[in-house]
This record gives C-alpha cells, structure tokens and sequence, in this order.
C-alpha cells in the first residue's frame, strides 16, 4: 500500500512544493477542508477527511480531524501485531507523515482591539491532537510543523534519510511548537484576567519557554554558549536590525538598560505630541550602567549632552535615542566607536551616514512593541527562576516631601526630578549628580553609599558646583550629605526610611542644602 501524508496547515507557504514532493516519491495525500481545496487548485489529487472518515466537518469547523480513523492511523505502532490488526478491522490507512501547522493566535492577539470570541475561536484543538499524536510515535511517523522544515525533509526523503535520528528532532521540534503555542494562550488569558475583566484577583499563568529568536555566537565569555528567546512580536523580538554584526549576549543585556533608561523620558514620541513631562533624550550605557544621560531640545543636542558627560566610558558603549534620529545626530553617533544604537526609527540621511561604520549595530524598535512587552522581569537562579514586576512605574512627586529648613529653588526641583529617574537605573549602591538636565557624574555598584557618592562627586569635578544629587537608596550616616556638600552641591533626593534620617537632615540643614524625601527606593541588583 502506498505511504500516506496528513497535511493540515493553516499557513500554506511551501505547501504545494511539499505536496508534490510528496507525490512524485508515491504518497497519497489525506488534508482537511482547507488545506484539500488549496491542493485541489493547484491540480493535486488529494483525498478529503471528511470523505475518508465518513464525518463531515461539524460545529463550524471546531470538529474536523478528531476521529477514530486519523488518530488510529497516526498513533498506530506498526511492529505491533495487535496494532496492525485492529488498523484491518477498522479499515484504517496507516499515515505516516503529518504536516501541521496551527491557528495564528499570536498573530490574531497581537492585536490588542481583538475581541474575546475571536481569539478563542483561534484557539486550536485538533491541530495539537494531531501534532502530539505524531511526536508520541515519532518512531513510524515524520511530523513537520514549520514551512521552513520542507525543503530539507524533502532532501531527506529523496536520499532515503528519514532515519529515527531525523524523526526525533522533528519530534521534538514539534513539541517545542505546541509547548509554545500554549504557553502563548495561557499568558494571553493571563493578562485578559489580570486586566481585571472578571472581577477577580490577578492569576499566575502558565509559563512555558519561548520560541527560539537566535542563537548566540556565546554569552557573557567565549567559553559560554548562550541562545535568545523572545516573542517576535513585543520588546527586543519585534526589533530590525538594520545594519552591523549580528547581536550578542551583552548586547542584549545592555540594550535592554539603555532602554529602561531612555524610556523614563517617553519613548517613541515626536518632539510634537510628546506627552507631559516627555523629550527628547538619549543614554549612553557601558556594562548595564548609564555613563551618560541628558535631555535636549532636539535629538542631537540630547545626544551631544549624553556623550559629554562621560566620553571615556562611552567609547565601546550603548546608545538609547527615544525619537526619531535624523541626520545630525547620526553624524554625532559616527564620531565614536560604539557597538550598538538603538531608536524608534532612523531618517534616511541618518542611515546614509550610519552605513559608513559597518559594524555599528543599528536597530529600530517601535514604541508599539515596547508596550506590548509583559512588565513581568525574570531571572535565573540554582534550580529555579525569580519574576517579578519590572520597576518602572511612573514617576510620581505627590508624595515627596521636604524635610530640610531650605526649599530647593524650581531649578533644582527640575534637575533632582531628573536625577531621580536616573538613578534607579544605576546598580545599586547608586549615587547620580546632575544639573540641567544632563548627568555630571555617576556612581555605581559601590559596597557602600558613600563610595558611590564619592565616585560620582569625583567624576562630576568642578561641574558638581550647584548641582544636586540623587540616592537609590537611604542615607545611613550623615557622611554622604557632608561629603556632597564639600563639593558644592546644593540639594539631595533620597527615599528617606534610615533609623538616622534625622542626622542626615540635620547636616542639610547647618550646610544650607535642600533635601526632599521620595519614600520609595529603587534598588538594581
């Protein structure tokens, strides 16, 4: 009896190639409803489902392929007698390629109008029957899953190579492709219930890994192997890389600091429909830590600023633009080795002049993909995972208070407003001087606060006259807020909370310094 192949495939790229491949090395085709008339258009025999099984397609579709005579064909272990006997009793064709693909739910939910009723009709259910059914007996059956997998299925069936080696990588591809495709479901009932459109209390999802966005030439050292997962369609997944060597694991990690940073100040937004409090800014990171950020009039004005306050560091660092990069600040980027940039969008002329620095890694990423991401952070531990909620609610000066004598002037309210959404991105013990809307020096990673608050102030020099200085975290002596002062600054900002606050208070006051108290630290392990 001739082989058979089951094609049922939502996605019909490659699918006629494949089916004729099929045919010209003597199966006969078995496909559902739709994927039978897209065969039958293009001149192919194929036998319906519903005429093999006997079943029509019923409940609009919902039940097409749950049947005796599919499942009984794919599952069947052909070295066992009593299998085979039971296939001649119920006069079942043995199948023994699968070729399925499911409904696009990522796709259909990626739209955030989607109503509920039409994501949960993409739901699909005899799709994974059919998949798992060929995976669990991967010992008789091929199961593809991915267009991409048809050109070397095809070369292997021609060389006669359809070993159980290559059967169990397809396998295993295919389990990995409904593990994903679950996980998807779940997360996106997750965020539907966490939304609160049932009344009820947030619920935890199932998580399962995501797919596969590339894979790594190494991670943190060479010796390191390393792969990236991501939804392709929010955060770093839906960005272009537009130009350079391909992306590695630091640059990653970088990239997604430099973002978290640049986004305190909006992201994504023209300079004419920026929403309050919004401009437009730039950061320059090295090592996961901002060496330099500043807000500007234009692009590369915010740019130039950034690069200032620490072009030492900068050299082999990550820049964060939050609007569109024109050709100005392109000529900026071009000045200095960097490894990456990333922006909402690049003009023309900017990419013109980009394109001379080969190597640079240029990548777009859309303010639409950033919000889509989950606010949801992991990270890996011995034998586990720790998650949490990304620290980046908006920042909030209700609540702040200031407990010195001396109230700090409108500049220095603007410049420690600016300084506070700097600092929580720093590693912890984070100390960060500014003024003016650009950092001066900053101080990161320190065993102690006034370590930090020294580098930061040594750094800042002669520029640290009249500017303020912000704190992740409480003041546990008063040494920090003596030591800034010896260096001219003028005003302090700090979550408050210390058994001593009263000493660090008192020193602003004998000094003359403005000090407010945000009551919420922002410590970055």
């Amino acid at each position: 009896m001739a082989p058979t192949a089951l094609l049922s495939v939502s996605d019909k790229q490659g699918l006629v190639p494949l089916a004729q491949g099929l045919l010209s090395h003597g199966y006969q085709l078995l496909s559902s409803d739709g994927t039978a008339s897209a065969l039958a258009t293009a001149g192919l025999p194929v036998t319906r489902v519903a005429d093999y099984t006997g079943a029509p397609e019923i409940l609009g579709g919902r039940v097409k392929t749950l049947h005796p005579r599919i499942h009984g064909g794919i599952l069947a272990r052909r070295d066992d007698a009593g299998h085979r006997a039971d296939l001649e009793a119920q006069a079942i064709t043995a199948i023994d390629v699968v070729v399925v693909n499911l409904y696009p739910f990522r796709q259909t939910v990626a739209d955030p109008s989607v109503d509920w009723q039409t994501a949960i009709e993409t739901i699909d259910i005899g799709g994974p029957a059919m998949v798992r059914a060929a995976a669990k007996n991967h010992g008789d059956v091929a199961v593809l899953t991915d267009p991409a997998q048809y050109p070397s299925f095809l070369e292997a069936l021609a060389a006669g190579r359809l070993d159980a080696a290559l059967r169990r990588r397809l396998a295993l591809a295919a389990f990995q492709h409904t593990a994903a495709y679950d996980a998807a479901i779940s997360a996106w009932l997750a965020r539907r219930l966490d939304a609160g459109e049932d009344g009820a209390d947030p619920v935890v999802p199932l998580r399962l890994e995501l797919p596969v966005q590339q894979r790594l030439r190494y991670g943190e050292n060479p010796h390191q192997r390393a792969t990236w997962f991501s939804d392709p369609q929010a955060g770093w997944g839906a960005a272009t890389q537009l130009q350079g060597k391909d992306l590695s694991y630091n640059n990653l990690i970088d990239l997604d600091a430099a973002l978290a940073t640049v986004r305190e100040f909006g992201y994504g937004e023209l300079p004419s429909d920026q929403a309050p409090g919004s401009s437009p800014a730039a950061v320059v990171i090295k090592h996961t830590n901002p060496c330099g950020v500043a807000e500007g009039t234009g692009v590369a004005e915010a740019l130039q600023r950034a690069l200032d306050a620490d072009r030492t560091s900068a050299f082999g660092g990550i820049v964060a633009l939050n609007v569109p990069v024109d050709a100005a600040a392109a000529a900026l980027l071009t000045g200095l080795f960097l490894e990456c940039v990333v922006a909402p969008e690049f003009s023309p002329g900017a990419l013109e002049l980009l394109a001379t620095k080969a190597n640079l890694r240029v990548l777009t990423l859309p303010g639409a993909a950033v919000a889509a991401a989950p606010r949801l952070q992991r990270r890996s531990v011995l034998g586990g995972l720790l998650e949490q909620e990304a620290d980046d609610l908006a920042l909030d000066p209700q609540p702040w208070k200031v407990v010195s004598h001396r109230q700090p002037t409108d500049q220095e309210r603007a410049d420690l407003d600016f300084a506070w959404r700097v600092v929580r991105h720093g590693r912890s013990n984070a100390i960060v001087v500014a003024a003016g809307g650009r950092t001066l020096g900053i101080g990161v990673g320190q065993t102690n606060r006034v370590g930090a608050a020294r580098s930061a102030l040594e750094m800042a020099g002669a520029s640290a006259q009249g500017a303020v200085l912000s704190s992740d975290g409480f003041f546990p002596f008063d040494d920090t807020v003596r030591l800034a002062a010896a260096h001219g600054i003028t005003a302090l900002i700090q979550p408050g909370g210390s058994l001593r606050d009263a000493d660090s208070i008192a020193a602003c006051d004998d000094l003359g310094l403005a000090m407010v108290v945000t009551g919420r630290r922002h410590f970055l392990h």
